[in-house]
């Protein structure tokens, strides 16, 4: 099934400088163990309900849907007009939106949180505008200039600072993948959001590896693996959450069962297979705009009208 432009426009018309050191005490970057693809929306996904915003986010965004609200219909309508134009045009612009196009478009919107970030960075980190971001950049810009066997003395953990200047830039040497010291603004992407791409994938398990395997046989213990999460007190019982993850870690993490996470079980842990969510979103709305299935799209669109 497909779209024609005008379908699509009155759906979603109804459906409304230097930066300072870094915490040693942060994850890289300040990021999570688990990187998973970020939501599409934090809406209850509850159109049973006559709750529609879940839709109207996945398909403008969270800040371009805040937007729309302050729009009249007639705003609405005309920008809404020239986003169908586009998904179009992206796709085979034979005057449709498919699901091909639609599913393209809603993971472009998803993606924008991360363009945004990279574009921030970027301003910092490129303090020369030559368009590329070298390494030098990117260190004296997050870790400040020093002189050649300098480096952190004015800091009181000099060595957690050098640990993670070196851990940054094994990871940037990773994304600047035709090594040349110089990163495009992919490259820097690579850098900075290292789950988004195939490549980045064994650096990011080798970062995990590293801060959960204290002592140092190459694999994450149970121990090691709460130790990361909770920090018990002298005397203190430990709590009924720790025990679930205990079991977490014994059920879900320890794939094959011998006691310890190996690399390729850190991965599936922390790198989870992602169900592909723009896809799923964008099946559910064309679904949705033709609920008797005879394509009738003027009295569907009435009967949604109607409801909201």
């Amino acid at each position: 099934m497909m779209w024609r432009p005008s379908v699509l426009l009155l759906l979603l018309l109804l459906r409304h400088g230097a930066q300072g050191k870094p915490s040693p005490d942060a994850g890289p970057h300040g990021q999570g163990r688990v990187h998973q693809a970020a939501p599409l929306s934090d809406a209850p996904h509850d159109d049973a309900h006559g709750n529609f915003q879940y839709d109207h986010e996945a398909f403008l965004g969270r800040e371009v849907a805040k937007e729309f609200d302050q729009l009249t219909p007639e705003e609405s309508q005309a920008r809404l007009g020239r986003i169908v134009d586009r998904m179009d045009r992206a796709g085979d612009g034979d005057g449709w939106v498919s699901l091909a196009e639609l599913r393209a478009w809603i993971a472009h919107t998803q993606q924008r949180h991360i363009r945004d970030s990279v574009s921030a960075a970027w301003d910092t980190y490129d303090t020369d505008r030559d368009g590329r971001v070298g390494w030098e950049e990117l260190r004296n810009a997050t870790y400040g200039h020093y002189a050649p066997g300098e480096e952190f003395h004015d800091v009181e953990d000099a060595e957690t600072y050098k640990k993670m200047l070196a851990r940054d830039e094994r990871r940037f040497r990773v994304a600047d993948q035709d090594g040349d010291s110089m990163a495009t603004r992919e490259e820097l992407t690579a850098f900075l959001h290292p789950e988004e791409f195939p490549h980045m994938r064994d650096i990011v398990i080798a970062e995990t590896l590293e801060d959960l395997d204290r002592n140092k046989d190459g694999y994450v213990q149970v121990e090691e693996y709460i130790a990361d999460l909770y920090s018990a007190e002298p005397g203190e019982e430990e709590p009924a959450w720790v025990q679930t993850e205990r079991q977490q870690f014994r059920d879900f993490r320890d794939l094959n069962k011998d006691g310890h996470l190996d690399g390729s079980e850190v991965g599936h842990w922390v790198l989870p297979p992602a169900q592909d969510q723009p896809l799923v979103e964008a099946n559910h709305l064309l679904h949705e705009s033709d609920t008797d299935k005879a394509t009738n799209y003027g009295e569907d669109l009435t009967r949604h009208h109607d409801e909201l």
